[in-house]
């Protein structure tokens, strides 16, 4: 291992622009490691052919400087496009199919200099947050390679914790930028919906529940990546553009007023040692000067999951009808696929109503909390990092989960509202000594005021210098 595996994306860039790390250098040192580490956790897939990649870092080399991102190596998740790279989502229906095109948010990567070198792993259609699929089999997390590394960009999380790159794309619809950077001791960001575009085609109107955003090992590189992701696309009427992120990163967050959502008074089922570890950030946020307050539960529980299970399903449900309705493909989609199908294609427009008419009371009732709160906050998982040969959890605390997700049900209040939301990470702890991390929510376009807390968080505790001890 050299220092450049854990080397944060900014110093690299800064170490590129004086010319005192050539980007062939790194470029060999990335493969290296990936060579070194990646067949313990799969974390990386479809990697490109070394030699070209070296050429790619050599013509980087000598030419311009793009931007920040100029020569360092990236992988993106195996639910986007790389142009000459497969793009599978998981799935055997897709296994071998070459990209032609970059999607928007690679596009504007290359822009800034990255180098795409492969894809990280991701479960079927990114369903489901343990990463997992027939196609590269089980992201394992670097901490434990018996345990999940989450999901759905448990691949991303998974490549960021073993030094085989220094900041990665990802996706969040639940939770998927979250619970994979909690169970990874890395930070994940759920953007305010709109700030970084997804592909404009399809249904660009209703189906707002997932987006892309950044991850990375420290709030600054995470801010950065947010900052070239970030834009509004003209194609897509949803989108907005906003000051640049990282510029507000240089002061620390002297005062905030935290509200501690913790259980959603008796709705939420943790594992033993979660919402411990949780009072325990919580008192440290208080040493910072920050003025933490417990909030009673804010609006129904059942009421946001019957209008996450509606919507969820019918995005869904309408965007993969196609796959269900033929024989052949149907019998290669994994259950939690045809669930959400089934679910979807059977749905009246007034069932969608009802769950949009619930959804914008929550946002109503989110509204005047952030008249007394800047941020408020719940843990990014509910269960500590599982047995990686598990398909989900099944219970919690001997409460049956009735569906294949509801043990993530804890990531859904702001997901439902594309409210900006940042795990940082807090320590281990669980029978395993695991990972584990708090979720930092704010109110829509308050993206600058997370990463600026993030930011004063990680200087005063550095948990992700907390390696794993195999790597």
């Amino acid at each position: 291992m050299t220092d450049s595996n854990y080397t944060s994306a900014l110093s690299l860039s800064a170490s590129i622009e004086a010319g005192d790390l050539p980007i062939i250098e790194l470029m060999k040192t990335t493969l290296d490691r990936i060579d070194e580490v990646n067949g313990a956790v799969s974390a990386i897939v479809s990697i490109g052919d070394c030699d070209t990649l070296m050429s790619e870092a050599q013509k980087a080399q000598s030419s311009p400087r793009k931007g920040w991102l100029h020569g360092i190596p990236i992988a993106i998740k195996d639910l986007a496009n790389a142009e000459g790279f497969v793009t599978t989502m998981g799935s055997p229906l897709f296994a071998g199919e070459v990209a032609q095109k970059d999607d928007i948010v690679v596009e504007r990567l290359k822009a800034a200099g990255a180098i795409v070198i492969g894809k990280t792993n991701t479960p079927e259609f990114g369903l489901g947050s343990h990463t997992f699929n027939p196609v590269f089999g089980a992201t394992k997390n670097p901490y434990d390679q018996t345990r999940s590394a989450g999901g759905s960009s448990g691949g991303a999380a998974a490549a960021l914790a073993s030094g085989m790159i220094s900041v990665a794309d990802g996706s969040d619809m639940m939770g998927s930028l979250r619970n994979p950077a909690a169970w990874n001791n890395v930070y994940g960001m759920r953007p305010t919906f709109g700030l970084v575009p997804s592909e404009p085609k399809g249904d660009t109107f209703l189906h707002h529940l997932a987006t892309n955003g950044p991850m990375a090992r420290t709030p600054k590189d995470l801010a950065a990546l947010l900052d070239t992701m970030s834009g509004h696309d003209p194609r897509q009427p949803m989108g907005f553009d906003q000051d640049a992120t990282l510029p507000s990163l240089k002061e620390p967050v002297s005062s905030a007023r935290i509200g501690w959502l913790g259980d959603w008074g008796g709705a939420l089922q943790y594992e033993e040692g979660i919402e411990t570890m949780a009072q325990t950030a919580l008192a440290q946020m208080g040493d910072l000067g920050w003025d933490v307050s417990e909030v009673p539960a804010p609006f129904s529980a059942a009421a946001i999951w019957d209008s996450w299970i509606t919507l969820r399903s019918f995005a869904v449900g309408a965007g993969m009808a196609g796959l269900y309705d033929d024989p052949a493909k149907r019998r290669k989609l994994k259950p939690a696929v045809i669930y959400e199908i089934e679910r979807g294609i059977v749905m009246s427009a007034l069932d969608v109503h009802k769950a949009s008419v619930t959804r914008s009371g929550w946002f109503l009732r989110a509204s005047e909390l952030f008249g007394a709160y800047d941020v408020l906050v719940l843990p990014s998982a509910q269960v500590w990092p599982f047995d990686v040969n598990l398909v989900n959890p099944t219970t919690i605390n001997g409460q049956q989960m009735d569906t294949y997700h509801r043990w993530m049900e804890v990531v859904i209040a702001p997901g439902l509202l594309g409210l900006p939301v940042v795990n940082v990470p807090i320590g281990f702890g669980g029978p395993n000594d695991m990972p584990m991390g708090l979720q930092l929510i704010g109110k829509r376009g308050s993206d600058a005021k997370l990463l600026r807390m993030a930011q004063t968080w990680h200087e005063a505790t550095l948990w992700p210098e907390k390696r794993p001890p195999a790597f």
